[in-house]
């Protein structure tokens, strides 16, 4: 192939795929290349499950409990949405949602004392939680009222805090928190922390005039004068399939579980994403639960052990520990720009980060939904 083109993409990971979308829909030739037979790259999804038993090298066959093999349908790195995240955002710029059914998760749980609690999603469920005694409810409703009434551009909402200058725990302390109530309040509800998108966005490029190469080595990098380097930290993941629902869910069918680092003597929190039968990736009955986190010591299994008796008994696990590289070059010279490896968090708020840095290195600008909505128009004309 002798063709020019604006933009070469290599892998079809999720990052890859949105960015290859982005591109074609602003007007870029974009060629996207992958060494493998498969789209998805490390975050692939693995059908039938006599294929994920030969990925993680498990003698034999799934036994028939497991029900047929093509019935199973596992991501190897999945993640939720968030309703009103920043992928949603993507997913409605590039229209890729007219090819997408969305199903909600049926409940966010967090770890305390060895248990696990329903976070409140209302006000009935807050009043009722267990998460918290009577006299902190009230000091949390209190904060609750405090943040939805915050406004950045009316001061008169500040109520003494500083937006520049006042720290989180200064605000937790303002309104006399306990700790507990911050885990949970800033890990599973903010969710700080110290795949079937891809396919619809080939069609989406290959709509737009974006080509495809699949099974295509990559013979050769060009770079010159420039140097392309990266960090690293490591993940473990633990693919979990189970014939139950998780204790205390209620028999939810998905949910997510978060177990902030402060209360397993951690620096990093750990994550679990539970899916189903319910949603057409397991045999009936049979359940898929992903627990992962960033590792910090020599013995990755035992780090997430407290997320695992969660989930006890354990059909089969299946483990794997994966290299978390970070680019240090911006590619601004070499015009080479390296994505983020996938991190441990059950959703896609990173990603989106990465995908709008990349942007704005490749582009000069900033990744602006409104901005990039008037280019499409003015491309392709109003809908």
């Amino acid at each position: 192939m002798n063709e020019e083109y604006d933009v070469i993409v290599l892998g079809t990971g999720l990052t890859e795929c949105i960015l290859s979308g982005i591109m074609s829909v602003n007007g870029k030739k974009v060629l996207h290349m992958d060494q493998n037979p498969y789209y998805g790259g490390e975050s692939a999804s693995i059908t039938p499950l006599e294929d994920l038993y030969k990925r993680f090298k498990l003698p034999g066959q799934p036994p028939e409990s497991m029900g047929r093999g093509r019935d199973w349908n596992v991501d190897l790195i999945p993640k939720f949405l968030m309703a009103n995240g920043q992928l949603v955002k993507m997913l409605l710029y590039t229209e890729v949602t007219r090819y997408m059914d969305f199903k909600v998760v049926e409940g966010s749980f967090v770890y305390k004392g060895g248990k696990i609690y329903k976070v409140p999603s209302t006000e009935a469920e807050a009043l009722a939680s267990s998460l918290m005694g009577l006299f902190e409810k009230r000091r949390f409703r209190k904060f609750l009222v405090y943040v939805a009434n915050f406004d950045e551009k009316d001061p008169r909402t500040f109520e003494g805090v500083d937006p520049k200058k006042t720290t989180m725990r200064e605000v937790y302390k303002k309104f006399d928190l306990g700790q507990d109530v911050i885990d949970f309040t800033g890990h599973s509800l903010a969710l700080y922390r110290t795949d079937e998108f891809k396919i619809f966005f080939f069609r989406l490029s290959a709509i737009y005039g974006g080509t495809y190469m699949l099974n295509k080595p990559i013979e050769e990098i060009i770079v010159q004068n420039g140097k392309v380097v990266g960090v690293k930290s490591v993940v473990i993941r633990v693919i979990c399939i189970l014939s139950h629902p998780i204790k205390s869910t209620n028999d939810a069918n998905s949910c997510q579980i978060i177990i902030p680092q402060n209360q397993v003597n951690r620096k990093s929190d750990i994550y679990v994403c539970v899916i189903s039968f319910a949603h057409n990736v397991a045999a009936q009955g049979k359940y898929i639960a992903i627990v992962s986190t960033t590792v910090e010591t020599k013995e990755p299994e035992k780090e997430v052990r407290p997320a695992l008796e969660l989930l006890e008994p354990i059909e089969q696990k299946f483990v794997s520990i994966s290299d978390l590289f970070v680019p240090k070059d911006l590619g601004t010279e070499s015009q080479i720009f390296i994505s983020r490896a996938y991190d441990a968090t059950t959703h896609f708020e990173t990603t989106c980060d990465d995908i709008k840095d990349i942007y704005k290195r490749m582009t000069g600008s900033e990744f602006d939904f409104e901005e990039m909505k008037r280019k499409k128009n003015d491309i392709y004309g109003e809908d």
